[in-house]
């Protein structure tokens, strides 16, 4: 007989997308089932499948059994189960379910200062959908639910959707009808609450037959016994098995402090006073099997019932079967046959006919292949959205891993020509990759809105709905939640936050510690220290994805629950994008993007005020005068090179054409950088340094970034050139690049690189060499196919931003809030290049900005008729992405524009009250605009402070003294009665500094001047130069500056360096401080808009920065209101 102990399967485990419950993630869970042998483990997550497909890929590594499934709450109805009570905590997040002990047991109930009855804690203004339910309280009774069969699973899915679509968001309402109606193919687990009604056991002992079994739960709790004995009871009396359980909520015992934490935030508590509702012990851990097999060694057949249950649930993921929705065809055409016939149309469109013989052969390879894997109906989705976008005159680009395809190319989803750029097919489809293609379509933001409405109506929501997106923890949010679950003081974890990096887990040295005035000597605190660093990736709720969708030619219910989302009229599936793509289901991305907003603006604007029917398609292309803009760094408000970094690369880089630009959107990212790629290009591209290959047979491949790898699709290229990979493993090479510094699996590819290199003639030195630079280039490679996409966009707002520098300023403040800069650095950038900037004033303003003509010594001529919101109708050609005009090296000067700032720019002024101001012209005074206008107190206070009304009133005091002396009868609500007006005393005027600083403060800008211009004369006396001046100093001179931060970047590449960017009214100067001087001046570095710098300048390729010595606060007689920055993005 064999001494080994019986093994068991858990079926009773929550990962921590039991939001706020579960503590490990669902392949940790999985990895420890495998580390302790067992064969099988049941997810049962609190009301959904959300960690189902993270677990499937796991466990199918592992060869672990995933049984699929989820613990619901059944309450009300006419089902008696009880309509349940919610525990809800004060940050609004629901608990649906009782704990794992028994209902009778007090530590597992809800404390019942936060029991609250469901059937009048609805959110208010939520409308119900489900039956209404009486008022009779009862507990709730979990109960959980396992897939046996594919149709199994998908009751459970449209169980879940039932129960969440009828509930408000983060709730799941289900009664016992709605479970008994969908028990085919699901197995039932009862008792993890304690006893129900024997007439309730009854209807589920008739509805699931021998699928039903009673748990028996042993958590070392005083309770055990009382409520195991009443389960068996009732069990017994319908003869029902009983199975072995514990509920596990973590995959090791070192987690059960953050699970307490997560129960005390699910609660609305602290550890401290969270008493009976955390959970007494930590036998809430994956436990070994002879470990369980002790804690029922009474009752080994509940043991042995364990791997009875999970043998009966056969249900994998891995039996869905997807079917993309069919598209309407034209009659006598099948699928495949309209996507060649729309295809091969398109081609003679954007090449010519005959199509060139090397395209046409391309074309045939990708078509096929497409047909093969059955991706046709994919393409013509995207190709209908973008029909949809072209006919309705919505700028819309695709982009991604799509741009290597020539087929996407000829259905006009993307605009980068494959003959130019070369990209890698393979990188977009291989018949060894286990998911469909990606393509993502770039919408402009404003009208996204109308794609997705197009969508829903063309499909029906049964068969669309979005993605989600995982809220997770980061830095900030886990410092003050976790803080305020320990007890810290409120005041200390705001500063702390503030102190942090949004994106950087390791910054919270003792330091900074003693800063934000918390002890790092303290027990209490090193406990905080790794919980916060625990409690990092946890997710906290889901969100809708920006765009994606998933859709199917069966109800996408069948394949995951859907659930309402917090946008009303939304939902979202159970879903991210990661879970969507594991599972090879095919996802539709709508991505809102603000610079075709800004450009589709512009267009607008050349047409209506110059004439000109320009777009994507025909802006002049490889112009002289636009590149040269870009030499000198001039690159404000442009699409991907605007940034502080890239403003600095483009004196070095200097792009000459498109494919510059493609590498100079490209190099700017952590990959090139991170391996050492970066300085090797720029030596090489200036003849400073050679341009050598490691291999003759690689020099196809890098010849056009000069023997430097800068793209992924060039790394996949390496390995199947150099190391004979298939497409499919140099796809999965480019995966585990992306994970490598996490999982580390990029270490299974070095002896299959190195030994097949060497095995080729290649130098086991260079082979190494090729191996360290692919893995430098490691999670961080950006994508051509990215890079070329976006370059299109990039030239074209560089171009504008050059010949129509008016236009592409007032377009670009129209998009606003978009890209890397404020609106007052966009107006300051703006005066800088000649533009006259004019006020707001309720007598001339839209809520736009506009064009307004110009006389020639700069005075306004006249207003443009009309606003400068988008006419309506059909871009027309503006559709076609792809460069088809003629090459020009000079445009002639355009008349010179003002632009009009618009209303949208006052704070505190909405849309429909600057729609009456704009539809109730001419106003007779500051009276007549409150009256007819509708105007409240509130808003003509900010229009007064901001000098809008002075077309009205000039001097803003005393149009501050009239609106707040307006008496009631001026009030739009009251009758006009004839009262006297009182006398406005004679009032000074506001000075400059006071009229500067109260544009900034009420419009975020100022046409007047840049905050510093006032305080020059001070900076003058004090020795502080201004920017222009700073620019212009030598090498290695030192230097005393005072300037507006406009940024704060701290890249984790830059192994501790910190970039900030000032700027006055002459222009930006960059400063560098290393981590050192980082730490000294931290609190003065976070949270100074007026910062002083000391340090010395140092000069390469024209381009200069302060290296920071000393970071100080300006000392002046006043200080300008601060301003905004851009900080750790």
């Amino acid at each position: 007989m064999s001494n080994a102990p019986a093994l068991y399967a858990p079926l009773w485990c929550k990962s921590y997308y039991s939001f706020l419950e579960g503590a490990s993630a669902p392949d940790d869970l999985v990895a420890r089932a495998a580390q302790l042998g067992l064969p099988a483990l049941a997810l049962t997550d609190r009301d959904g499948v959300y960690g189902a497909p993270a677990a499937h890929v796991a466990a199918r590594a592992a060869g672990v059994a995933l049984v699929v499934g989820c613990q619901v709450t059944v309450g009300g109805g006419g089902g008696g189960m009880g309509r349940g009570l919610s525990s809800v905590s004060a940050r609004g997040m629901v608990d649906r379910s009782t704990s794992a002990e028994s209902a009778n047991d007090l530590t597992a109930m809800p404390h019942p200062s936060r029991m609250v009855d469901r059937s009048t804690s609805a959110d208010p203004g939520t409308a119900h959908t489900g039956p209404r339910r009486d008022n009779r309280p009862a507990t709730p009774t979990p109960l959980l639910l396992l897939a046996t069969t594919r149709p199994g699973y998908a009751n459970l899915c449209r169980l879940l959707t039932r129960g969440r679509l009828r509930a408000p968001k983060g709730r799941c309402e289900l009664n016992l009808e709605d479970v008994l109606e969908h028990a085919d193919g699901l197995l039932a687990l009862w008792g993890a609450g304690g006893p129900a009604s024997l007439r309730d056991l009854a209807a589920l002992r008739e509805a699931f037959g021998d699928r039903l079994y009673a748990l028996a739960v042993r958590h070392l709790q005083a309770s055990d016994r009382h409520r195991e004995a009443a389960v068996r009871s009732r069990a017994a009396r319908l003869k029902v098995p009983v199975v072995a359980a514990t509920e596990v909520l973590y995959h090791a015992r070192a987690k059960r402090p953050l699970q307490d934490v997560l129960t005390c935030l699910r609660e609305g508590t602290t550890v401290q006073q969270a008493g009976l509702r955390l959970r007494p012990n930590d036998r809430h851990a994956l436990l070994p099997a002879p470990a369980f097999a002790r804690l029922f060694a009474d009752d080994p057949a509940a043991v042995a019932r364990t791997l009875e249950v999970a043998a009966r649930c056969a249900f994998s993921l891995g039996d869905l079967r997807y079917r993309y929705p069919s598209e309407r065809l034209p009659f006598g055409l099948t699928t495949a046959g309209w996507l060649e016939q729309l295809a091969r149309q398109g081609a003679r469109e954007r090449f010519g006919t005959p199509v060139p013989p090397d395209m046409a052969a391309r074309l045939d390879t990708e078509l096929a292949l497409i047909h093969e894997l059955d991706y046709d109906g994919y393409f013509l989705t995207m190709h209908e959205i973008v029909r949809f976008c072209r006919e309705q005159g919505i700028l819309c680009q695709g982009r991604g891993s799509a741009a290597n395809s020539i087929t996407c190319y000829c259905l006009k989803i993307t605009a980068v020509n494959p003959r130019e750029v070369d990209l890698l097919f393979e990188r977009f489809i291989s018949r060894e990759r286990a998911e469909p293609p990606d393509i993502d379509l770039d919408i402009e933001h404003d009208r996204r809105e109308e794609v997705i409405r197009h969508v829903y109506e063309k499909y029906g929501r049964e068969r669309a709905a979005m993605v989600a997106n995982v809220v997770r923890f980061r830095p900030r949010s886990a410092i003050r939640e976790v803080g305020k679950a320990l007890g810290l003081p409120a005041v200390n974890l705001d500063r702390l936050a503030k102190l942090a990096s949004h994106y950087r887990t390791d910054e919270m040295p003792d330091e900074t510690l003693r800063q934000a005035g918390l002890d790092p000597a303290s027990p209490l605190v090193a406990h905080f220290r790794r919980l916060v660093d625990g409690i990092q990736e946890v997710p906290r709720h889901l969100s809708i994805h920006p765009g994606g969708f998933l859709l199917g030619h069966e109800p996408v219910h069948d394949l995951v629950p859907i659930e309402n989302a917090a946008m009303e009229g939304r939902t979202v599936i159970q879903w991210d994008k990661y879970a969507v793509e594991s599972l090879g289901l095919f996802k539709v991305d709508l991505l809102g993007l603000g610079a075709l907003n800004h450009l589709h603006r512009a267009f607008d604007m050349l047409r209506a005020h110059r004439g000109l029917d320009l777009s994507l398609a025909r802006i002049p292309r490889d112009d002289r005068a636009t590149f040269a803009m870009l030499h000198r760094g001039d690159s404000v408000g442009t699409f991907q090179v605007e940034s502080r970094a890239q403003m600095n690369m483009l004196p070095r880089l200097r792009p000459d054409n498109y494919y510059d630009l493609v590498i100079q959107v490209a190099i700017i990212r952590p990959g090139p950088i991170t391996g050492g790629m970066l300085h090797p290009y720029i030596e090489r591209r200036h003849g400073r340094e050679k341009v050598e290959y490691p291999h003759p047979s690689l020099e196809p491949i890098l010849r056009k970034t000069l023997g430097v790898p800068l793209f992924q699709e060039q790394v996949m290229r390496l390995a199947m050139v150099a190391a004979d990979y298939t497409p499919g493993e140099a796809d999965q090479l480019r995966r585990d690049m992306a994970t490598w510094r996490t999982h580390g699996p990029m270490e299974q590819h070095r002896d299959k690189l190195v030994t097949r290199m060497v095995a080729k003639g290649i130098a086991q030195d260079f082979a190494e060499r090729v191996f360290q630079q692919i893995k430098g280039f490691g999670e961080y490679g950006f994508p051509e196919s990215h890079a070329a996409s976006f370059a299109l966009i990039a030239y074209a707002t560089s171009w504008l931003k050059c010949h129509h520098p008016d236009v592409f300023t007032c377009a670009l403040l129209n998009a606003q809030p978009m890209g890397f800069y404020t609106s007052g650095t966009i107006v300051e950038d703006a005066k800088r290049h000649g533009i006259t900037i004019l006020p707001i004033d309720v007598s001339e303003s839209s809520w736009d900005c506009t064009l307004e003509p110009l006389s020639r010594d700069g005075g306004v001529r006249g207003s443009a008729p009309g606003s400068a919101l988008r006419p309506s109708g059909s871009l027309g050609p503006a559709a076609r992405f792809a460069w088809s005009g003629p090459t020009h090296t000079s445009v002639a000067a355009p008349p010179p524009m003002g632009i009009r700032m618009g209303l949208r720019y006052v704070k505190g002024v909405g849309r429909d009250v600057a729609e009456r101001i704009v539809v109730g012209r001419a106003w007779r005074d500051i009276a007549d605009l409150s009256r007819r206008g509708r105007v409240s107190i509130e808003v003509l206070t900010a229009l007064a402070e901001c000098g809008a009304l002075a077309s009205l009133e000039p001097e803003r005091r005393r149009a501050l003294w009239i609106v707040h002396g307006l008496s009631r009868r001026d009030r739009p609500e009251q009758l006009v009665l004839p009262l006297p007006e009182a006398a406005a005393p004679a009032l000074p005027e506001l000075g400059w500094f006071d009229t500067v600083n109260w544009d900034w403060k009420r419009g975020g800008h100022s046409p007047r001047a840049h905050l510093l211009a006032p305080l020059r004369g001070q900076l003058r006396g004090r020795g502080w130069p201004t920017a222009e001046e700073v620019n212009r100093l030598r090498h290695g001179q030192w230097c005393d500056y005072a300037g507006i931060v406009i940024c704060r970047q701290r890249p984790h590449t830059a192994k501790g360096v910190t970039f900030m960017t000032l700027e006055d009214e002459t222009g930006f100067v960059n400063a560098l401080a290393w981590n050192d001087v980082w730490e000294r001046f931290r609190v003065l570095a976070r949270t100074l808009s007026l910062m002083g710098v000391s340090g010395r300048v140092q000069t390469a390729d024209g381009v200069s920065h302060i290296i920071i010595d000393s970071i100080w606060e300006p000392r002046l007689s006043r200080l300008p209101v601060p301003s905004p920055s851009h900080d750790f993005h």
